[in-house]
């Protein structure tokens, strides 16, 4: 039987291993992080015309987020406009002018046909969609899955992300394995849902006060534009690249 929908809600309540202490732990955390001056960076350059596209976006909804992301160093980007089966969750690192790109699983409800493309994305409570805009990566908790990352969605698209227990964490079914096996990746229930052995990347790496971005952006590994069923919620053809088109 395939590994298909599988729920990431969550009990917010005393089952999630998240206490008064481990929240006010968190909170001070934060705030020792955001009294911190921003470091200034030459950002390096990047190679690949995607690559610096990503920059592109990764500086542009860094400006938009403003105070609400407190740590600009490295962004999440996740192309929904790609299949399941491409590694489409990038890590666009600003400082090292680096990117580092991972599979990522969409919600049932962005795909009721299973078939590895996101068809839509949604904000509404018991949607199982995944939700296009920008969220701010918060701290780490036990939940279903383990140790996940909760997230704060910064745009009218995805500001239920709170209420709707939308999160990243990892799962089987995330596995390249799943791939082999199914020709896609398997379904959240709205969450960003990873390979457990890339999660602890995102778990060093795109926590705490970070930003993740998310649209159909379908960039392919030359710059181009992958035919997607969901157009772009930018302009592509004003980010840098030699085929934005």
């Amino acid at each position: 039987m395939p590994l298909s929908s599988y729920s990431c809600t969550m009990n917010w309540g005393r089952n999630t291993g998240i206490n008064r202490r481990t929240l006010l732990a968190g909170g001070i955390a934060a705030g020792a992080a955001m009294a911190l001056p921003a470091r200034v960076f030459a950002a390096p350059e990047l190679s690949s015309p995607r690559d610096r596209m990503l920059a592109d976006i990764a500086r542009r909804e860094l400006q938009r987020a403003g105070s609400a992301v407190w740590r600009p160093d490295i962004v999440g980007i996740a192309d929904f406009g790609l299949r399941s089966s491409e590694p489409r969750f990038h890590f666009v690192n600003l400082e090292a002018g680096e990117v580092r790109s991972f599979l990522v699983a969409h919600g049932t409800g962005s795909d009721h046909e299973h078939d590895g493309w996101l068809k839509q994305f949604s904000n509404v409570e018991g949607s199982n969609a995944t939700s296009r805009g920008a969220y701010v990566t918060w701290e780490w908790y036990k939940g279903k899955y383990g140790t996940s990352i909760r997230l704060g969605g910064l745009d009218a698209t995805n500001n239920n992300a709170l209420p709707r227990a939308i999160v990243m964490h990892p799962a089987e079914y995330a596995r390249a394995e799943h791939i082999e096996k199914w020709g896609r990746l398997g379904r959240s229930n709205g969450c960003f849902a990873m390979d457990p052995d890339d999660f602890r990347e995102a778990l060093w790496h795109l926590s705490g006060g970070r930003l993740l971005y998310a649209d159909s952006l379908g960039l392919a590994a030359d710059g181009s534009h992958v035919s997607s069923y969901v157009s772009p919620g930018i302009d592509l053809a004003s980010l840098s690249g030699d085929a934005a088109a």
